[in-house]
């Protein structure tokens, strides 16, 4: 723990979790076999951001985007998301995560809308970790359905101000992350939490996602510390 506390830890940290194809097929397996070794990378990560005393950890794990690969890939994305939930919950309920889903849940279909929604609803009293997960999640989606709500509840113009719309988004009441990893070596954010990330660190790594682990989420934490966050304001 003394390593812990000797740095200072995000409280709040997104990832952009990529790779898990090159990874299958650099190893001449099929996408899916990638995307189920990405899988076992998140449980490690979960754990290690526990481990860490990170207190918030954002997942994108299905882009709205996503939706125009292969039929058969978004299937066999749909059926991990679905083994995942369902494998997982009992171990997070355990360690005190909570979980929380962003994005357009509803385009899985009503009955995995309605698990994710009772996983939700059986861990909204966890403290240890909240786990995000960006599920059919776009950056300007989020913006636009903000800018909507703001109109149809009559906002004036004038009354707007970046707190109350910030209240508008799909994270309402979550802090903005203060890291962003994202693995495989890309080096963009891919529409994700366009608005949250304006002022968060941004860490790309090589490590395909299915590698990640304890290891490389403390070394990108380690490199964290090292930043002088500043937000737009020169020291005096």
């Amino acid at each position: 723990m003394s390593e812990v506390s000797a740095r200072p830890v995000p409280l709040h940290v997104a990832i952009i979790m990529d790779g898990n194809g090159r990874w299958a097929t650099t190893r001449g397996l099929p996408r899916v076999a990638g995307h189920r070794e990405g899988a076992k990378a998140v449980r490690r990560t979960v754990e290690a951001a526990i481990a860490q005393g990170v207190r918030y950890l954002t997942l994108f794990a299905f882009s709205s985007e996503n939706w125009r690969r292969p039929p058969s890939e978004v299937a066999d994305l749909t059926f991990l998301l679905k083994h995942y939930l369902r494998s997982e919950l009992n171990e997070m309920h355990a360690q005190g995560v909570c979980l929380k889903i962003i994005g357009e849940r509803e385009r899985f279909g009503p009955n995995l809308t309605a698990e994710l929604t009772a996983a939700e609803a059986r861990t909204a009293n966890n403290s240890k970790l909240t786990l995000v997960m960006a599920l059919s999640y776009g950056g300007r989606a989020d913006v636009v359905a903000a800018a909507r709500k703001a109109i149809a509840s009559g906002m004036a113009p004038e009354a707007l101000t970046e707190e109350n719309f910030a209240a508008l988004l799909d994270t309402k009441g979550i802090p903005d992350p203060d890291l962003l990893i994202r693995t495989s070596g890309e080096v963009r954010i891919s529409n994700f939490l366009l608005w949250q990330t304006a002022y968060s660190e941004l860490l790309f790594t090589n490590v395909l996602w299915p590698d990640f682990g304890a290891a490389a989420f403390a070394a990108a934490l380690d490199e964290y510390a090292t930043r002088e966050r500043r937000f737009g304001a020169r020291p005096a």
